[in-house]
């Protein structure tokens, strides 16, 4: 989401009505002021904002002849003011923070109480915007929201939307209405729609510096309880993808000595904005909570400050107030702190310190709390930074919910350099998975950081917008490794092998084994998650026949809405063709 501050400073021409001149002009605090804002956005995301005004003296000493705001948007345009007398005369100034607005008022209102109520229109393209499936509204914030006594902002947006998927703040009612204090500096964010969808087009430079032969991995983006990937091409093809604790998928590739290549991914990736459920073990709860090289969870310091917290929600407002992003941080290329570290150093900080210090103390604090890297969209780098070194483009954590039973994506960063919009109830549809680390505090690299000498400073990670389903078929080979003839008075032993050749992941289920000759009849197989260009085994076991059988024999294997039938004979030692 994009957040700029409406900073609508009152600057107010005051004249005296007494018979002596003041030194100085008087403070606006000699005023109080009343906003009620409209936005109206049509279907083609172009907002009319209608802004009723009212200054009201707070003394009887003063009165206002003209006013001056600053609008916080790129671009406005038919720009209209007036007061009861009829049209104002406005003055427009385009600055680097928006727009100066001033305007000189038809008439004062003069006295104690006295009022001055006046209109101002615009129209801007600043507020919607179609991002791929998602239409975004944001609001801006207000720079100083003790200057005003009132300040309400209503939205309103064409029905062709829908209904809001994310609102921010949280609203009690479906009435798009916000106060001054939920507006504050942060402003409103909403978006519409149920999904995004990314194509992505990725390249990992991998290579083999020994003077042997080795294995070598690369991390794909993988399914999360927050996306559905699809991969649609692998060059060159990997020899097999393996899924690890974090649930990391694993490409895998033999290289020759010396041998460097270029592997390079595309597909797309389906988010949703809000997470399924992620059963988690007892096991890996605790796995999830000890302390790393960067995760220092048993720091004395550490464990003192996560005591004072102790909810997850704390420590995201208290890593998000304490640390202070550093861009240096990303461009010099400053060593990893890791969660300890940067406690004690709070004003030197990048997406990866914050991720770091919400780790540790949530482990701390017996909270299971991993790092996930990835791609992060954003058009403000100020307010939205992401780290561009090595093309790793953002880092945020997340943490395990008992409640709900699932993983919460969160992000302090954006957190603390938007000025307070919330991302820890909701994240966003900008938030893509490329890699998740919680076993490891410093491995699987995501895409963009594989790199070699010749390809520091080359682009390798591409993600836009999409506007296809992520919906695709699933492709599924189903192969055994069973003889056509068997020796009759020994047991059947088949080792069946299952192809994933679809772009998506085949979720685990059971594959079904049935046969009416041989026993026995009806089994199931629970299998394993099987992401693309991945392949599992499993062995199916059938009974052994009499020694003097010979007989034709079938048998049925159902996995995925595919099914293949095998047909064999079962024949005397005697009878069996041993050349």
């Amino acid at each position: 989401m994009i957040h700029k501050l409406l900073n609508i400073t009152r600057i107010l021409v005051l004249l005296f009505i007494f018979l002596f001149k003041p030194s100085t002009i008087f403070a606006s605090s000699n005023f109080t002021t009343d906003y009620k804002v409209l936005y109206t956005v049509n279907e083609a995301g172009t907002t009319h904002a209608d802004l009723d005004i009212v200054i009201t003296n707070a003394s009887d000493k003063f009165y206002a002849s003209s006013y001056q705001m600053q609008l916080g948007f790129d671009n406005i345009t038919n720009i209209k003011a007036s007061d009861p007398q009829g049209p104002v005369n406005t003055t427009i100034k385009k600055t680097n923070e928006g727009y100066n607005v001033t305007l000189a008022f038809n008439k004062k209102a003069v006295g104690l109480g006295g009022k001055m109520p006046f209109k101002l229109s615009f129209d801007t393209d600043s507020v919607a915007h179609n991002l791929g499936k998602i239409w975004e509204i944001d609001i801006p914030g207000i720079l100083t929201p003790s200057d005003f006594k009132t300040f309400s902002v209503e939205v309103k947006a064409p029905s062709s939307f829908g209904k809001p998927s994310l609102i921010k703040p949280t609203q009690s009612t479906k009435d798009l209405i916000f106060d001054k204090e939920q507006l504050g500096k942060s402003g409103i964010s909403i978006a519409f729609g149920d999904k995004q969808i990314y194509d992505f087009d990725l390249v990992y430079h991998i290579q083999n510096t020994n003077l042997f032969p080795t294995k070598s991995e690369i991390a794909l983006p993988s399914d999360t309880n927050y996306q559905k990937v699809f991969i649609d091409s692998i060059s060159p093809k990997p020899q097999d993808v393996k899924i690890d604790d974090d649930g990391n998928w694993l490409a895998q590739y033999s290289l020759s000595p010396a041998q460097k290549t270029n592997v390079t991914v595309k597909g797309s990736v389906e988010l949703a904005l809000s997470p399924s459920s992620s059963p988690l073990s007892k096991a890996q709860k605790i796995e999830y909570t000890s302390p790393t090289k960067y995760w220092q969870s048993n720091d004395s310091k550490i464990i003192k400050t996560a005591s004072n917290l102790k909810t997850p929600e704390a420590i995201y407002e208290f890593v998000a107030k304490t640390l202070k992003y550093d861009f240096a941080r990303v461009t010099q290329n400053k060593e990893r702190l890791g969660g300890a570290n940067v406690l004690n150093n709070p004003n030197s900080a990048a997406c990866r310190e914050f991720t770091d210090l919400f780790i540790t103390l949530s482990r701390a604090a017996g909270i299971p709390a991993r790092e996930v890297n990835g791609f992060a969209y954003t058009e403000n780098s100020k307010q939205r930074p992401v780290s561009l070194a090595q093309d790793i483009l953002h880092a945020w954590p997340e943490f395990y919910d008992n409640k709900s039973k699932t993983w919460i994506m969160i992000d302090p960063t954006w957190g603390s350099t938007t000025g307070g919009v919330d991302y820890f109830n909701v994240l966003d549809f900008d938030h893509f998975a490329f890699a998740i680390k919680g076993v490891s505090d410093s491995y699987p690299v995501p895409a963009g950081g594989y790199k070699n000498s010749n390809t520091k400073t080359t682009k390798d990670v591409s993600v836009t917008y999409s506007d296809r389903s992520g919906n695709k078929q699933a492709k599924v080979d189903i192969k055994n490794s069973l003889a056509v003839r068997q020796i009759a008075g020994f047991p059947i032993s088949n080792k069946v092998i299952i192809t994933n050749n679809g772009p998506g992941s085949i979720d685990s289920q059971l594959m079904y084994v049935s046969s009416k000759n041989i026993a026995p009849s009806n089994r199931g197989y629970q299998t394993q998650i099987i992401p693309p260009f991945s392949s599992i085994e499993h062995e199916v076991v059938f009974d052994r026949q009499n020694f003097l059988t010979n007989k034709d024999g079938s048998f049925t294997i159902r996995y995925a809405g595919k099914t293949v039938e095998q047909k064999i004979k079962i024949v005397p030692f005697y009878l069996f063709p041993w050349n």
